[in-house]
């Protein structure tokens, strides 16, 4: 069982793709962005002919209209994990969402729900907007509010519901470093902060080329303002908001190129408190040697 994870644009897709194909595997989806039908543009999704005759799987399984949920998408990872290895297939995780990983890889349940726990949080959400709900987190539990943005008012709601359900913080409910697959192996792919910059600048750039905006246009059409999560994607949101006159549309461009640079930190903050993950480098310089590394390393980790 292999996983490949790290931040926005290091090169985690390819490598997928080349382990899968010398390993006899397939690739698993592990961005939750992904998942969505029709957000290709903006979450980098490989076409299909870069993904080189390697069976991908949980790629635009939801409309944009649905709810993003991680117990779900673990019910869903998993079985396609199990039937690959009951099958000889070699699952090869790639992505950058973290809880998505966890949620695959670790030992993990999810709390229920509370309809009117819910309901009464969301009205105030709705009444007040996420600042008070943000500060309210931040002294019921305040590893889970650093982890939280203070206008993500979705997750926010979520973590005072599970600690009002269950009179624990919400970080109690995270996964602990115990993989459900014993014979995992992490490979996180690193990249130095200046040349992952570069990398996401002219990443969003070639996202606007290829036609990002009437992709954005198109999914309007299907919901996507309704869309809870999917609105909120890297991108998507910033072109709704050009769309709706809120700003101009290279406003939207550079608001989405630093958007997605502090949204590879915070990836990167996550991915390295995990010890178990192994990091190779990724940048210009050692791209013609990832590949081989990546495959010394899964070969000692195997023998170990």
């Amino acid at each position: 069982m292999l996983a490949v994870v790290g931040p926005t644009a290091a090169g985690k897709s390819d490598l997928g793709v080349f382990l899968a194909q010398q390993l006899g595997g397939d690739v698993i989806n592990a961005d939750s962005m992904q998942l969505y039908r029709g957000m290709d543009i903006g979450t980098a999704k490989l076409t299909v002919e870069e993904r080189q005759g390697v069976p991908h799987h949980l790629l635009d399984i939801w409309d944009v209209t649905v709810s993003a949920s991680v117990a779900e998408y673990q019910r869903l990872a998993r079985a396609e994990i199990d039937r690959l290895r009951t099958a000889g297939r070699v699952p090869v995780l790639v992505g950058g969402s973290g809880l998505y990983v966890r949620g695959a890889l670790d030992a993990m349940d999810f709390p229920g729900t509370d309809p009117e726990v819910r309901a009464r949080l969301e009205e105030e959400l709705a009444e007040h907007g996420p600042g008070p709900l943000h500060a309210r987190l931040a002294a019921a539990d305040p590893e889970a509010a650093a982890a939280i943005l203070p206008g993500n008012g979705r997750r926010i709601v979520r973590a005072l519901e599970v600690i009002e359900i269950t009179g624990r913080p919400f970080t109690a409910n995270l996964p602990r470093h115990e993989y459900v697959y014993p014979d995992t192996v992490q490979i996180g792919v690193d990249v130095a902060r200046p040349e992952l910059d570069e990398r996401i600048a002219g990443r969003v750039d070639r996202m606007w080329q290829a036609g990002l905006v009437d992709e954005v246009r198109a999914l309007v059409d299907a919901g996507l303002r309704e869309g809870r999560t999917a609105s909120r994607a890297l991108g998507y949101q910033q072109v709704l908001a050009a769309l709706a006159g809120e700003c101009t549309e290279e406003e939207a461009r550079a608001e989405t190129v630093r958007a997605t640079k502090r949204f590879a930190r915070r990836q990167d903050t996550w991915f390295r408190r995990d010890p178990r993950v192994h990091w190779l480098s990724g940048a210009v310089a050692d791209r013609a040697e990832l590949p081989g590394a990546a495959l010394a390393l899964v070969a000692r980790a195997v023998t170990a």
